[in-house]
């Protein structure tokens, strides 16, 4: 069983790709540095439940869709 951390490293990578944003575009929607996303992107980063939250929101969906590890 991933880590949360893992689940949402993996998650905001894929979905941040499907989205067709950089980490850098990302990182300027939602207010934060660059090196912040790429953090949490290689789980190396503990994200507050504000910045989760406001990472969702950029990418319009649920927190939960980042926090849940997807079925196979």
């Amino acid at each position: 069983m991933k880590s949360l951390q893992r689940i949402l490293a993996d998650n905001l990578k894929r979905v941040r790709a499907e989205r067709g944003y950089s980490q850098e575009k990302l990182a300027e929607i939602v207010d934060l540095h660059r090196t912040y996303i790429s953090g949490i992107e290689r789980g190396t980063r503990n994200v507050s439940l504000r910045n989760i939250e406001k990472i969702a929101q950029a990418l319009d969906l649920p927190v939960v869709e980042l926090l849940t590890e997807p079925e196979d």
